[in-house]
């Protein structure tokens, strides 16, 4: 289940809000322009590939591709290759890309089509961590000052949106913001 806690942007150990309450949810990110959904999940093979997650939720695609105007779709596959020192390598890389706080001139729109991931949202004086888990949308608006983290072990299947052929590109903010606040590993481990 989706989970959604808020702490003040300057103390990570007093927490605001805690809830895992779908509807809550998308009431205390809609202010800020966020948008909350929860999908029926389809069926999937194990080692889905982009192409069999698009058409799985092909019509959900297009309803949001529709409505926002996005030219770019693909699904980002990460699993966990035991054993595989190269996968480990890019699991690193690639998580830590994302881990510092950033911002977009695109809107972030992601499905999570299995497992899970934490966006971070930096609205205001308040962080908004959005654990994200399969069946969940997150729309975050453009220029929205925030993080992602995938784990120390990736395992999710996204949906990602793009109005821009370039794709994902972050323009980054240079604090130290995001090393204070509790990691998706310790907020997985606290439910």
């Amino acid at each position: 289940m989706t989970l959604l806690t808020v702490w003040p942007d300057t103390d990570p150990g007093t927490v605001e809000v805690r809830t895992e309450e779908p509807g809550e949810i998308a009431e205390v990110l809609k202010p800020f322009g966020v948008r909350f959904e929860r999908w029926e999940l389809k069926e999937l093979p194990a080692e889905a590939t982009s192409e069999q997650v698009l058409e799985a939720y092909r019509a959900e695609v297009d309803r949001v591709i529709d409505a926002e105007g996005y030219i770019k779709v693909d699904a980002a596959v990460m699993a966990p290759r035991d054993g595989d020192p190269q996968w480990a390598e890019q699991a690193r890389a690639a998580r830590e890309k994302f881990l510092s706080e950033h911002t977009h001139d695109d809107d972030e729109d992601r499905f999570f089509a299995r497992g899970a991931g934490v966006f971070y949202l930096h609205l205001e004086d308040k962080v908004y961590a959005v654990l994200c888990e399969a069946g969940d949308l997150l729309s975050v608006p453009a220029n929205t000052t925030h993080w992602f983290d995938m784990g120390t072990r990736p395992d999710f299947v996204a949906i990602r949106f793009f109005h821009d052929e370039d794709g994902w590109v972050g323009d980054f903010c240079n604090t130290d913001t995001a090393e204070r606040f509790p990691s998706f590993d310790e907020l997985m481990a606290s439910r």
